[in-house]
């Protein structure tokens, strides 16, 4: 029985998830391939093997993966990566050519890649260590652009290339609207950059050969608001968590899309909270200075008598010094000139 067979819980159904589904979000593989590893008998549940990936676990259960047990699961993290031509976007390739996993660096865990690119097609592919978080930004509904620097073979006028921005049918399948710019001419080529918001395979190369155009160089130059840059082919660069919640749309309190938790440190001794640092959360912010609520109110009023009784004298004598120095002085009396001649009688009494 496969999976589409039972996506539907009957009543009475086991609570939990499906068996893949959690292998999916804990980074082992994509669902397909989780499937196929219970098949072949990898996978035991609670010490017995299994061999249907119908079946629903829960958080209570014991899971391993070739004998060693389910990794707790880890914040969800992605990386911008510039895949090189000539390698396939795959686990696995059945003609043995190398591919995209193959040549990562090592110090990276265990990573998906959100979508493809071409085997001869270069330049962006986001990388991701949480299957939730890769399947929300390969929805359409996201409704971000991917832009691509296109060297065709030709000369094309602009017009030539109004079918695209139509939006155009190839071989019964229908292809949105694009948007597209002729950007120079170069010898016997030209540049192209072609932005569209869907995913379909070989959708830019299919399209333009419609029209009479040959694709010699397809570099995917952003996927969203995450841009190719600086990075060189095999270089990769992880995409800080503040970046990634705030381009997802997350508030600074919310945990990571994905099923893992964020871990944070705890407090430092002497501090009053644990925010987290700066790149694994919303940045540490000064608060102002509280009051004691341990410290007694009768303490705290004793404290502000003695300040005030303290401080009562100097305040005084501050203000006398003010008064003195802002208030305005009396005239001088004139001396009187000294009396000349004979001095004069007093006046009897009537």
């Amino acid at each position: 029985m496969t999976t589409k067979e039972t996506a539907r819980k009957p009543p009475g159904s086991p609570s939990g998830e499906r068996i893949a589904k959690v292998l999916s979000r804990a980074g082992v593989a994509s669902r397909r391939e989780a499937e196929r590893m219970i098949e072949l008998g990898e996978v035991a549940v609670n010490g017995k093997v299994i061999g249907s990936p119908a079946l629903n676990v829960t958080a209570a259960d014991r899971i391993t993966v070739r004998g060693e047990p389910l990794a707790e699961a880890e914040p969800a993290r992605l990386w911008l990566y510039y895949k090189p031509e000539g390698l396939v976007t795959s686990a696995a390739d059945e003609k043995g050519r190398p591919t995209v996993f193959d040549n990562l660096p090592p110090e990276l865990p265990r990573v998906m890649s959100v979508g493809r690119l071409d085997l001869n097609s270069e330049g962006l592919l986001l990388l991701t260590n949480d299957g939730a978080l890769k399947r929300r930004l390969e929805l359409p509904s996201t409704g971000w652009l991917r832009k691509y620097r296109v060297r065709i073979k030709g000369n094309p006028a602009d017009a030539d290339l109004e079918p695209l921005r139509q939006g155009i049918t190839v071989e019964g399948e229908r292809f949105q609207p694009m948007a597209v710019s002729l950007d120079r001419h170069q010898g016997a080529n030209a540049w192209l950059t072609v932005g569209l918001r869907e995913g379909k395979n070989r959708e830019i190369r299919r399209a333009l050969s419609a029209i009479g155009l040959t694709v010699n160089r397809l570099i995917r130059v952003s996927y969203g608001p995450f841009r190719l840059g600086d990075l060189e082919p095999g270089q990769v660069e992880e995409v800080k968590a503040k970046t990634l919640r705030e381009q997802l749309g997350e508030q600074p309190d919310e945990k990571p899309t994905g099923t893992a938790v964020r871990k944070t440190r705890a407090p430092r001794p002497g501090t009053a909270s644990a925010t987290p640092r700066a790149g694994q959360g919303e940045p540490a912010r000064r608060s102002a200075p509280q009051t004691d609520p341990a410290k007694p109110a009768s303490r705290r009023a004793a404290t502000k008598v003695k300040t005030a009784t303290t401080l009562a004298p100097a305040l005084q004598q501050l203000s006398d010094t003010w008064t003195k120095a802002t208030t305005p002085r009396k005239p001088a009396a004139k001396p009187r000139a000294p009396a000349t001649g004979a001095p004069r009688k007093p006046r009897s009494p009537a």
